[in-house]
């Protein structure tokens, strides 16, 4: 797969997906027995999926904002 095709993947990812790969690519790393490409590929991966991760997170603070921020919303208090 190209760089450009990983990427559009990697973006369409939802939050959970990422989340457990990222969880499967630090257990990997920690685990420690792979080579330094090997380690560095997996890296890359953990920071393109942690990207993916921050963008759904801070799409849902702004979604929680707005909510709370509408004065047109019945308070659920």
């Amino acid at each position: 797969m190209a760089k450009t095709d990983e990427a559009t993947a990697t973006a369409a990812l939802g939050y959970e997906q990422a989340r457990d790969e990222l969880i499967d690519v630090v257990r990997r790393l920690e685990a420690g027995g792979t080579t330094l490409e090997d380690s560095l590929a997996l890296w890359e991966r953990g920071e393109e999926l942690a990207k993916v991760c921050r963008h759904w997170l801070e799409g849902a603070r702004a979604r929680l904002d707005a909510a709370l921020a509408d004065p047109s919303e019945p308070s659920k208090a």
